[in-house]
């Protein structure tokens, strides 16, 4: 697959750069002016560029401005405050341009769905970002570095190179259902854009309000993210290169306690139980082995991205290849991605145009074990990484095997018998036909879909590291997933403009299908000489073990909006999409149907705001909509039975073996969609000038129907691994919030132009109804040691909030325990508070500990150009959030402490009134409480960019357009108070959110790049 990408990029590559040549226009020096259009001043600081290319220039004090550029060619005119202009060269030497004052925010074109709009005559809430601020971030996935920059919008990401953050938009949508935003980029639908380079990128529009998402029904109760990519221009061949070469640490990485502290620690905990302390000097291991610094390295970082753009008279082009390579903080783990990506466009005729998108990628990453920041942080510190004579250090080797089986493991081991790597291949895109019938209606049609594979092997061979970690049988493992999507789009718009009327209607079809098949095999006995030997045929015959799976759905969709204007005052906007979906069609409702409106008022267009002098622009909206999940467990109403050997039977006068069966799950008898209802009011406002702009959101949504597990009894017969619940359409919850943005741009008279922005969001989720009333729902049991639930959903209360017992203090000695609700407690146990007041502590005394979904999201967004400077810093942050640090209890026996643990324990009458004794692990201590739960408020400075672009004078001898360099750093400084790596937790699903038992933790970038345009 290199290989093909390898010669398809080379060969594509040099046809564009001769292709280029032929459109190659002679340039001519322009001199012009650019002034006021109403007061006839001149401008300063104008922005003069040559579109499809990166040659620029500014006016000057005068408003005077020369550019050399095409005959042919088109000059681009922005400025901040007014409205930006396109003025065709035609071959003058002097052209001098008039600027009408605007709001630049709220008359800028917005995508939308299946359209544009200017944002003025929007009346839901989106939210656009332009490809080159996500482009100023060294992330691997675009979407990581929308954090802090759009109101509403809360990302989770994860330390793990190539991984696939969190997107949530305006809270949780769904608990069971597919949890992915939709991603719609080029018009072809994903649960992901990690295959797409983020210099790819044009812009990025949120959908986040019920109105706007509503078009895209059946997918759009997490929200709805549309991408486009870019595409080429008319004019010369323009070839930019970006690149960047860095490295990535740990940020606030947690101490541990030491080798002697260790020791004594462990001495204390022996004693707890009654036991002998194991070690006569603990002060004679020192410091002991850090494992965070034999395990975690500086990893490297580097990306490259070159891009060919162009086109003729009648057709366009942009091809781009890009090349990724990441290193994890853990040794030996990385990850490479390869990119291609290639568009055209051709008007084959006045009234008809054709083109393609189409994205290749091929990525393949080294893993290590999903446990292996569990051992790092538990290893014991008095172990040796190795031996003198080069072996692995040995745990049992200390006191015969003393420390107990909890730390029989050295990380270094565990990191060199893992053998797993993972590839996938996508091969996605579109081609589509744009038909021009009349004036004022078109014809577009659309065929696109998602070709896809992913392979994971995993190799254990033959190894003697330990006491403990021995394996004698090779077993090899091989897992692949296919991936084969296809969507067809037909849609017909009439736009029309007479007198004070505007109007657009949208009329559409789609037709999707999406099919996914995956297998699974293992065989034991399979030797290992080379990465090319590794074959399940050499695996033993009786080991040999293969299963597959896979789904199939279709979707049928028909749509349609209308979009009014009145004399640019009155806006309305209502659409209808009706979906159906395969995965319904033995039940519940084959249908559904999604409804939309929104209201808008342009007051400043009003003739009583006309001498007003205090808004430029102000604009009132207010919107409804409901739309639908789909995405729901699949085939969760079949009833299965299971057989297995437990279930047979010896019975008869013949006492024969017969075998039995159990029907061990409760199905639902069919599942409905997800529905979501919601309402939005908002306004949006530009002051001075339009300089200072505002944007205020109030939004309501409610989840209706959706898919909930309650518990059920399990001595009916079922199965304990999920059985036990009845999952159906059964619960409501709401999600209600605000949001604020304010951006301020400007530029002074000395010539520095900047823009400082801000944004602010606020949500309260709650569940609202449940069908069996008030019985919980518990989950989020990882590190949880004996074997509680630390998440509840409930009617009345939040989303998987945090659910224990309430620490009151630390058991100082007997006589506090006698008197106590917990008589089997020990001096340096946790106290509970009786919330009932039955003097015994049990389930019915567990309270809401804390909420692991932020209330507050807010970031800063700055940028500064002077001469040939730029910075940007970007700052971002989450307040009134909490976090489970299940990794102090997450403990079997005898596995390492935080030096802060060391430093506050309770370790005889006294010493702490807040921290337990080293008993942690026991059940009573172990047991959810607040003492884990920790604030997850935190502040960061996501990322700083200084930038310097090379003067013009120097390019010139080097025959090169543009030469910026620059020096970046992501996440350098973060300020919080939770006490593990870092308080953004990456959880397993939504209802493990917040958990910490020993994430992969988030890193600061360093990296310095250059862009280059030829």
């Amino acid at each position: 697959m290199k290989k093909i990408f390898t010669r398809l990029s080379g060969g594509a590559f040099v046809f564009f750069l001769i292709l280029g040549s032929v459109f190659a226009q002679q340039n001519i020096s322009i001199r012009g002016r650019v002034t006021d259009a109403k007061s006839g001043e001149a401008l300063i600081g104008v922005s003069v560029k040559v579109k499809g290319t990166t040659q620029g220039t500014s006016t000057d004090v005068n408003g005077g401005f020369t550019i050399s550029a095409p005959g042919t060619g088109i000059l681009v005119v922005s400025y901040i405050g007014y409205q930006s202009q396109e003025v065709a060269i035609n071959n003058q030497p002097t052209i001098n341009i008039k600027l009408q004052a605007s709001s630049q925010s709220l008359n800028e074109v917005i995508v939308v769905g299946y359209g544009t709009q200017r944002k003025i005559d929007v009346t839901g809430s989106i939210s656009q970002v332009k490809g080159a601020d996500v482009n100023k971030q060294p992330a691997s996935d675009a979407a990581s570095a929308l954090q802090g920059k759009v109101a509403g919008v809360t990302i989770t990401n994860s330390g793990a190179p190539g991984a696939t953050p969190k997107v949530i938009v305006r809270g949780v949508g769904t608990i069971y259902g597919n949890t992915n935003l939709l991603y719609v980029i080029d018009g072809v639908w994903y649960d992901n854009m990690s295959f797409i380079n983020p210099a790819d990128i044009e812009n990025i529009s949120v959908l986040k309000d019920a109105s706007a998402q509503s078009i895209y029904g059946i997918r759009a109760a997490n929200g709805v993210i549309l991408v486009t990519t870019k595409k080429g221009s008319k004019g010369r061949t323009v070839v930019d290169y970006n690149g960047y070469v860095g490295f990535q640490n740990v940020t606030n990485q947690v101490e541990m306690a030491n080798g002697t502290e260790y020791a004594t620690l462990i001495n204390e905990l022996t004693s707890s139980s009654g036991g002998t302390p194991i070690f006569s000097n603990p002060s004679s291991f020192g410091t002991g082995t850090n494992w965070y610094n034999e395990i975690l390295r500086r990893a490297f970082v580097t990306s490259h991205q070159l891009s060919v753009n162009g086109g003729g008279e009648k057709s366009t082009y942009n091809f781009s290849f890009g090349y990724l390579n990441q290193d994890g903080l853990v040794k030996g783990n990385n990850y490479q991605r390869y990119t291609a990506r290639f568009n055209n466009e051709y008007e084959v005729a006045k009234f008809l145009k054709v083109g393609f998108n189409i994205t290749a990628t091929d990525s393949v990453s080294r893993d290590v074990p999903s446990d292996i920041w569990h051992q790092i942080y538990s290893a014991a510190p008095i172990v040796a990484p190795y031996n003198s004579d080069g072996s692995f250090g040995d745990p049992y080797n200390i006191s015969n095997g003393a420390l107990g089986s909890s730390v029989q493991f050295n990380p270094l081991a565990t990191l060199e018998a893992y053998n797993q790597k993972a590839k996938r291949y996508r091969f996605t895109g579109n081609a589509y036909a744009n038909v021009s019938l009349t004036k004022d209606l078109t014809f577009k049609t659309s065929l696109g879909g998602e070709f896809g594979q992913y392979e994971n092997r995993n190799y254990v061979g033959v190894y003697n590291y330990t006491k403990n970690q021995v394996n004698n049988v090779s077993k090899l493992s091989i897992g692949r997933a296919d991936t084969r999507n296809w969507i067809i789009e037909n849609t017909l718009t009439y736009n029309k403009k007479f007198t004070d009327h505007s109007l657009t209607v949208l009329l559409g079809q789609s037709a999707q299908r999406y099919k996914l098949y995956g297998s699974t095999a293992s065989g034991e006995g399979v030797p290992y000489s080379s990465e090319g030997d590794l074959y399940l045929k050499l695996a033993s015959a009786s080991s040999y073990n293969y299963k597959d799976d896979g789904k199939l759905t279709t979707v049928a969709s028909y749509f349609g909006r209308v979009n009014y204007s009145f004399k640019d005052k009155y806006l309305l906007n209502a659409s209808l999409r009706a979906d159906g979906a395969s995965q319904f069609y033995n039940g519940g409702d084959l249908w559904g149907y999604f409804p939309s409106v929104g209201l808008g008022w342009i007051v400043t267009n009003e003739g009583f705001m006309k001498d007003q002098q205090i808004f430029d622009n102000l604009k009132i909206r207010g919107s409804w909509g409901k739309i639908g999940n789909a995405g729901v467990p699949y085939n969760p109403t079949i009833l299965t039975v299971t057989a297995t050997p437990q279930l047979s039977a010896i019975f008869g006068p013949d006492q024969k073996l017969y075998p039995g069966a159990s029907i061990d799950v409760y199905p639902a008898a069919f599942l409905n969609w997800e529905r979501v209802a919601g309402t939005n009011i908002g306004f949006e406002a530009a002051f001075l000038t339009n300089r200072l702009n505002i944007e205020a959101d109030y939004y309501s949504k409610t989840t209706q129907q959706t898919i909930f597990a309650i518990p059920v009894l399990s001595s009916i017969g079922l199965k304990s691994d999920g059985g036990t619940k009845r999952v159906a359409n059964q619960a409501d919850f709401r999600n209600r919030g605000a949001e604020l943005s304010i951006t301020w741009r400007d530029k002074t008279s000395g010539g520095l132009t900047y823009s400082v922005g801000g944004n602010i969001s606020m949500n309260n989720n709650k569940v609202t109804k449940v069908l069996s009333g008030n019985t919980p729902l518990l989950t989020g049991g990882t590190g949880i040691t004996n074997g509680a639930s630390v998440t509840r959903t409930v009617q009345g209360r939040p989303i998987g909030e945090f659910f224990g017992y309430q620490v009151a203090g630390i058991f100082q000695d007997a006589t506090e325990v006698s008197g106590s609700a917990q008589p089997g407690a020990k001096p340096g146990d946790f106290r509970y508070v009786d919330q009932n007041g039955d003097n015994v502590i049990d389930g019915k005394d567990r309270v809401s500990l804390g909420n692991p979904f932020p209330k507050y999201n807010y970031g800063i967004n700055t940028s500064f150009e002077y001469k040939n400077f730029d910075l940007a810093i970007d700052f971002q942050g989450a307040a009134d959030v909490d976090v489970y640090n299940a990794n102090i209890a997450y403990r079997y026996g005898n596995e390492n402490f935080t030096k802060d643990f060391f430093d506050n324990r309770w370790h005889g009458e006294g010493t702490s009134t807040t921290y337990p004794s080293v008993a942690v692990g026991s059940t009573s201590n172990s047991a959810p409480n607040s003492f884990y739960v920790e604030s997850g408020s935190y502040f960061r400075v996501r990322n700083l960019q200084l930038g310097y672009t090379l003067p013009k004078s120097i390019l010139s001898k080097w025959k090169v357009n543009r030469v910026r360099v620059y020096a970046n750093a992501q996440n350098m400084i973060n300020i919080f108070g939770y006490k593990g790596f870092s308080p953004e937790v990456y959880g397993a699903s939504i209802l493990t959110s917040g958990v910490d038992a020993n994430v992969y933790p988030l890193y600061a970038t360093y990296n310095f790049g250059v862009n280059l345009t030829f």
